[in-house]
């Protein structure tokens, strides 16, 4: 099993950055693929960024790619996201999400609680 907190969120204007932690508790968590997502107010929850155990693949969803980084520390066992050039579309609660070995995705088997990102206009 594995936990996740994440941190860093904040209110920001347009052009700002955030970085992203997200640090995961337990044993094992160099085998998990890594994932951030967001859900926006009446939106459903969407794919972010990941990177897989060995950091062997990274992908990004089109809206982010260019802006956003995803990376890992193992030796840390978190999972940053950071993000420049923020939009006011970019506003979300964002949720870091673990999965042993496979793709994460939304039905990803542990998630975070969530951290507010708000970008002012």
């Amino acid at each position: 099993q594995v936990q996740l907190v994440e941190s860093g969120g904040g209110l920001v204007q347009a052009g700002g950055s955030l970085r992203l932690s997200c640090l995961a508790s337990g044993r094992s968590f160099s085998f998990y693929t890594m994932g951030w997502f967001r859900q926006a107010p009446g939106k459903e929850r969407e794919f972010v960024a990941s990177i897989s155990w060995n950091i062997g693949n990274i992908d990004y969803a089109d809206s982010v790619k260019g802006r956003f980084t995803i990376s890992r520390d193992n030796a840390k066992n978190t999972v940053y996201l950071q993000m420049n050039n923020l939009k006011p579309e970019d506003t979300a609660v964002y949720y870091c999400a673990a999965e042993r070995l496979r793709v994460v995705t939304t039905k990803a088997s542990h998630w975070g609680q969530g951290t507010q990102v708000t970008v002012s206009s």
